[in-house]
């Protein structure tokens, strides 16, 4: 599977789902357990390699504005949510600057949006169903100790608001 293969599973399944991050996974399972086994691994390698390179100060404090606050499990499950908004919003996220997210964001209710920890397992569950046995390692280095880049002052607002402007205008104020 390539990446665009990757990613067209990704938006198909989101755009069944209307957005329910949920429903997505439950899709996303479903659509991947009609793939080979193989194929269900590159997807978790693709996957697994993208929630890797999330692991970002900047991107956890646009994290912590848009859910009001974020804990560790919190901004984990935040990183798949992004994902699964598919390659626009999360390669503009990662390579523009996390406060883009104003504008690739079309709304956010933080009752639904920014928890994606299903879309996090199903490519387990997937390669479950299929060979009835837990996926093997898939040989991906593991996230950094520490998330990359420069720490946030999450708890300072001013700091908050000046680091992240247009989402600070669109959802705190």
């Amino acid at each position: 599977m390539d990446e665009t293969e990757f990613w067209e599973l990704v938006d198909a399944s989101r755009e069944a789902a209307d957005g329910d991050p949920e429903e997505q996974a439950d899709l996303l399972v479903e659509r991947l357990v009609r793939l080979d086994p193989d194929s269900v691994l590159d997807f978790a390698r693709h996957f697994e390699s993208r929630y890797n390179r999330a692991y970002r100060w900047d991107l956890w404090g646009a994290a912590w504005l848009l859910l009001d606050g974020a804990s560790d499990d919190a901004f984990d499950f935040f990183r798949c949510w992004l994902i699964g908004q598919g390659r626009e919003v999360f390669e503009g996220a990662l390579h523009n600057d996390p406060d883009s997210l104003a504008d690739l964001l079309d709304d956010f209710d933080e009752e639904i949006d920014g928890d994606g920890e299903e879309l996090g397992y199903a490519a387990d569950e997937a390669y479950e169903q299929l060979t009835g046995t837990v996926a093997p390692d898939l040989g991906i280095p593991p996230a950094p100790a520490e998330p990359e880049g420069t720490p946030v002052a999450f708890e300072n607002e001013g700091a908050l608001a000046e680091r992240y402007p247009r989402l600070w205008q669109r959802f705190k104020e």
